[in-house]
């Protein structure tokens, strides 16, 4: 997901509500890509529940448009992901359910720069008390000392190359707290 920002010139172009065939087969996925969830997952996306995706097209870099797919259960905004890519878990659903996603935490230095929607840079993870991941690996961002993640993002390194090059970006933040998603009203 390359540069992928949420921000206040985004619309929503369609809401579709899903048939079940649909809503099994997105089950499937999402509990192929967080097994931790499987426990949960009909606590998440309730059966009887209508379940909707929201297509969005954001603005961005350079006025691209880009094809975002929210999912929506009761107006509740639960995970995205672009075109057909891998979904990823919004920051209320992950506050909510803390489990879905491995937690990486981040130097207090680093989280101004973390809540302005800045990759995470590799000094920034190397401090003791930070767990590395393989590269491609969704984590939650988590803060020194605090309860809930306040960034969702994708490891761009492995654990191993960000000990020995400890420079460049070592997490791509692709969804981050007061973002443009985490301002969204529910949708109903």
């Amino acid at each position: 997901m390359s540069s992928l920002r949420f921000d206040e010139k985004e619309n929503v172009s369609n809401c579709i509500q899903l048939k079940t065939s649909v809503i099994k087969g997105i089950k499937n996925q999402l509990l192929d890509q967080f097994p931790d969830i499987e426990s949960s997952i009909n606590h998440i996306m309730p059966k009887k529940d209508p379940v909707k995706i929201l297509v969005h097209f954001a603005i961005i870099l350079f006025s691209s448009h880009e094809h975002i797919e929210i999912l929506t259960v009761n107006g509740e905004l639960l995970f995205f992901r672009q075109r057909e890519g891998p979904f990823y878990p919004t920051l209320r659903l992950l506050h909510k359910y803390p489990f879905i996603l491995p937690h990486q935490q981040v130097d207090k230095g680093a989280i101004k720069f973390v809540l302005s929607g800045a990759n995470i840079m590799c000094p920034g993870l190397t401090s003791p008390g930070a767990k590395l991941y393989p590269a491609a690996t969704d984590t939650a961002i988590m803060a020194e000392g605090k309860q809930h993640a306040l960034c969702v993002g994708v490891m761009k390194m492995s654990t191993e190359s960000i000990g020995k090059v400890n420079k460049g970006i070592g997490i791509e933040n692709v969804h981050y707290l007061n973002d443009g998603l985490w301002h969204m009203k529910t949708y109903k």
